[in-house]
């Protein structure tokens, strides 16, 4: 594993490897291209197409935490904090932090003293998440970024003892297999901790957060975000996902034992586990 602030990127298994994207980043024409694709403002469909979801995410990684702090009135620091507890982690341990964007979940967990694996098929979002470690390494543990594709995961099977991902199943064109790949690369007694946006339990919230995410949350990510369009997108993405009992049919479909779930703000945010 790499030092505490020295993170690295890996291969991707799908030519997104951290070579070129390194060497990209520093180059003018990187630059240009990228204030091209920002001004297109790329926005995936509820298809979720991977070659879309990963421009998405390029787009906005420079101002991705600012924006999501905004967004959620600062409610994701305790959701990380939450996701932390869910998963007992302790010193030593391996961890995978799926869908880690810029690694702000995963200097989180290391901070446990555990060897995270921080994974995301956003190049441009691992970039953003090198250069925040650089200047913030965790205070234990250690972090290297993947770039890897949650469907085809770059990694043996029974790796990590620990598996999670953060608001990032949603993304995923074929959750199921990618629950299946989860459980592939997680060690007998480990355990998954699934974070992601769901249903408010309250009907009078769940009518007022719906109408919150199709019409004041992009018009608010335009005053703060990279690229708005990105955020129709969430709001959409949002609504479609399925609630805590079907999520949690999901994770037992795909060989999960003991699964459970336990609602956020009212369920606004649920934290989805099962064990290996």
């Amino acid at each position: 594993m790499s030092a505490p602030g020295r993170p690295d990127l890996a291969k991707s298994p799908e030519d997104r490897s951290a070579e070129d994207g390194t060497a990209a980043a520093n180059s003018p024409e990187s630059d240009e291209a990228a204030r091209a694709r920002a001004g297109r403002g790329v926005r995936a469909g509820l298809d979720k197409r991977p070659d879309e979801v990963a421009a998405m995410f390029d787009q906005v990684a420079r101002r991705y935490d600012v924006t999501n702090a905004v967004l959620s009135v600062g409610m994701d620091r305790g959701w990380r904090k939450a996701t932390a507890a869910a998963l007992r982690l302790a010193p030593g341990q391996r961890v995978l932090d799926l869908a880690a964007g810029t690694a702000t979940s995963s200097r989180a967990f290391a901070a446990a003293g555990t060897d995270v694996l921080a994974c995301d098929f956003s190049v441009g979002m691992l970039r953003a998440g090198q250069a925040r470690l650089a200047r913030r390494p965790p205070t234990a543990g250690t972090v290297r970024l993947v770039a890897g594709d949650g469907l085809r995961l770059p990694f043996p099977d029974e790796s990590f003892d620990r598996v999670t991902i953060s608001f990032g199943l949603r993304n995923v064109a074929d959750v199921p297999a990618c629950l299946a790949e989860l459980r592939r690369v997680t060690r007998q007694g480990g355990r998954l901790v699934v974070c992601e946006f769901s249903r408010p339990t309250w009907e009078p919230m769940r009518r007022v957060y719906l109408e919150y995410l199709m019409r004041a949350l992009p018009a608010l990510a335009r005053a703060v975000s990279s690229s708005a369009d990105s955020y129709v997108y969430l709001a959409e993405s949002i609504r479609a996902w399925p609630g805590q009992a079907d999520l949690a049919g999901l994770l037992r479909a795909a060989g999960w034992t003991n699964v459970g779930w336990r609602d956020l703000t009212g369920g606004i945010v649920a934290l989805h586990y099962g064990d290996r």
